[in-house]
């Protein structure tokens, strides 16, 4: 249910300009965006999902990720480091808390590199649907990190790098290209027709550059997969609580009940 709450508020945000007159203001679209983010920080801690130690992490993935975007403020490409750790995370720790770790980070990397504009709604909307996808990606998955998880993490990575840059181009051909004969969205354009400019709009502008960020983001998963995976793993597996039936003393030896936060 939350993550079907945070897919529809954000699908709202990009196909705002489809069924209203223009483009929301900026405050209504960062209004939005924050309003997302903290709703489901909320409502993750009051279900006690989000506790301090998470919570830790999540802040030290956007730190992460803020100083890596501050040694290549433009990637390589359209390849940027800071989409592996939102990948990683989402994928061990679940679509809710992928979401809050994409766009938390990219909130805090947009305002290390002074990065702040109108675009950052939008970016911080798509870096969360790209933990929330790593984060359905790893719902069936158990035990020790194995080459299925780096398969199935790989192929995420390859999807959501050529989806993020597809959602952002929503927002270009939306608002900076609109009405533009022959390229650009218009008001009033059957479906067909809207398709087929957007196509040659993404096909024209961004398909080389997302190629290269979802060939870095299955490289990084190859890589560097397996050992963070692992180490993400057993800090799940420490961020349990142990809930022992009666006092160890009156029952030594009693083997404790493990319950999930």
């Amino acid at each position: 249910m939350r993550v079907g709450a945070i897919a529809i508020a954000g699908i709202a945000l990009f196909f705002w300009p489809f069924v209203a007159a223009d483009t929301p203001p900026a405050a209504t679209s960062i209004a939005l965006s924050l309003g997302v983010v903290a709703v489901l920080v909320f409502v993750e801690a009051s279900t006690r999902r989000l506790d301090a130690r998470r919570f830790a992490l999540l802040a030290a993935i956007a730190a992460i990720d803020a100083g890596l975007r501050l040694v290549l403020v433009t990637g390589l490409g359209g390849f940027s480091p800071i989409f592996f750790l939102i990948l990683a995370a989402g994928y061990v720790y679940g679509p809710s808390y992928g979401f809050l770790a994409g766009s938390v980070a990219l909130l805090a990397s947009a305002v290390a590199t002074g990065g702040i504009g109108p675009w950052l709604p939008y970016e911080m909307m798509g870096c969360g649907f790209v933990g929330l996808v790593a984060g359905l990606a790893g719902l069936r998955r158990s035990g020790p990190v194995s080459w299925r998880d780096i398969a199935v993490l790989a192929v995420a990575g390859a999807i959501t790098g050529f989806a993020y840059g597809a959602l952002l181009d929503v927002w270009d051909w939306t608002t900076f290209y609109r009405g533009t004969p022959g390229f650009g969205w218009q008001p009033g354009l059957s479906l067909g027709a809207a398709l087929g400019r957007f196509g040659r709009f993404y096909m024209t502008t961004s398909l080389v550059y997302d190629t290269f960020r979802a060939a870095g983001n299955v490289l990084a998963v190859i890589v560097l997969g397996a050992p963070v995976l692992a180490g993400l793993t057993r800090m799940r597996s420490r961020f349990n609580v142990v809930v022992l039936d009666r006092p160890v003393r009156e029952a030594p030896g009693l083997a404790a009940s493990v319950t999930p936060r």
